[in-house]
């Protein structure tokens, strides 16, 4: 059983941000590990969630199609008052606070600067294994696809793994990404990761509602 299913307070609501790329994969890792995955295709799917994933996919279109339809303001809103997240491969880099190799919509939220495209493009994509510590024991089967790697990382960002001396994974606070796709490789530790912190935001939603309640 994952570290997130263990506790109490039923399933968090983990947002998927579905408008390009491959949301469905994670929304599937997402049901495997004890939480409840929720389209985000419109400003009002963000309401009730407790954590959100940005997947892989085009980033360019994924940054324009979320700036057209009102989300990335809202986004922008909601990581700035903690809500986790979990960015891979495009995702990574419209969390990035700016980007090299061309200009785009970004979401920001992350001190780190992506290079776009870095290890290539579709034909030099390419399967390896990697150790990060803090996903804990065991290398991680990571599937590169016209995969960025990190240029640049603040102070507050710690660099979780590197690949051919490249920075590909990070965390800052309750936010993570990755450089590679876990949810096509059958690693959950990403996913637990991040719903354990879903769950713990939710719990502390809840005690507050009740404490408000008992203290009318």
């Amino acid at each position: 059983m994952s570290e997130a299913a263990a506790t109490g307070f039923g399933r968090p609501r983990v947002g998927v941000l579905s408008v390009q790329g491959a949301f469905a994969e994670h929304a599937d890792v997402l049901s495997r590990v004890g939480a409840e995955p929720v389209d985000v295709r419109s400003p009002g799917d963000l309401d009730d969630v407790d954590a959100i994933v940005l997947p892989g996919g085009e980033s360019t279109t994924l940054g324009l199609v979320a700036e057209g339809s009102g989300l990335l303001d809202v986004l922008r809103t909601r990581l700035a008052d903690g809500l986790p997240a979990l960015g891979t491969c495009a995702g990574m880099i419209v969390l990035a606070r700016a980007t090299t190799g061309g200009a785009q919509p970004l979401v920001g939220g992350m001190d780190i600067v992506v290079r776009r495209n870095a290890f290539g493009r579709q034909r030099s994509s390419f399967e390896t294994t990697l150790d990060v510590l803090a996903m804990g024991e065991g290398p991680v089967d990571a599937v590169f696809i016209r995969a960025p790697w990190i240029e640049e990382a603040g102070p507050g960002v710690e660099v979780l793994a590197t690949c051919a001396g490249h920075a590909v994974a990070a965390r800052q606070g309750d936010l993570l990404v990755t450089a590679f796709h876990p949810e096509l490789s059958g690693e959950h530790r990403f996913h637990e990761w991040l719903v354990t912190r879903a769950r713990a935001r939710r719990e502390g939603a809840t005690e507050r509602r009740q404490e408000h309640v008992r203290a009318q």
